[in-house]
């Protein structure tokens, strides 16, 4: 039998987004954008609320493409705040667009935002090795230091627990328990 991290056994939706995407070092700017909206509007919500609506968000906000997303004006705000899809937070909606705007400032800033991005760990993730859900942290003094720098740079929304969110979605960090048949697929 496979074993996984215990916390995406609730449904095959979470299941899937564990064994495919969760984890996986990513250096697609486009996709890291992507990561980056959604954990900005999973603060405060579980991330499986944001898991349903993705394809929604992807719709609302045009395959995440942070040079529209950056253009997002008061019309565009008022037509998210009317979308049942989505998760409609005007103050989460609002960051997004500042976030898409300092992302594009960063990207011109260092070529692209993977760069900058995985520049903190050096181009390589950080390896745990967690048996328990209990060990894994909600932030670190690396993901503060992020965090610090990003608010600097003008984003928003990107407290240390998003950030570190953030991290584990895109490998920049290896989470899955050392039992989880991910941990071994994900460090290659």
């Amino acid at each position: 039998m496979i074993q996984r991290c215990a916390w995406c056994l609730k449904d095959e939706l979470y299941t899937r987004y564990h064994d495919e995407e969760w984890g996986l070092p990513l250096h697609d700017d486009q996709l890291l954008f992507e990561f980056l909206i959604l954990e900005t509007m999973q603060a405060g919500l579980s991330w499986h609320t944001v898991l349903k609506k993705r394809e929604n968000f992807r719709e609302a906000y045009r395959d995440f493409r942070p040079e529209h997303v950056a253009c997002f004006g008061e019309s565009d705000v008022t037509r998210l705040l009317s979308n049942p899809g989505i998760i409609r937070n005007q103050a989460k909606i609002k960051a997004s667009i500042t976030n898409a705007q300092a992302f594009l400032t960063v990207k011109n800033e260092f070529g692209s935002f993977d760069e900058y991005i995985w520049g903190f760990v050096d181009g390589r993730p950080v390896i745990n090795a967690f048996r328990n859900l209990s060990e894994l942290p909600a932030r670190t003094d690396l993901s503060d230091r992020i965090s610090k720098d990003l608010k600097k740079r003008g984003f928003a929304f990107v407290g240390s627990t998003v950030v570190y969110a953030h991290m584990q979605a895109t490998g920049m960090v290896n989470d899955h328990l050392v039992t989880c048949f991910r941990y071994h697929e994900v460090r290659q």
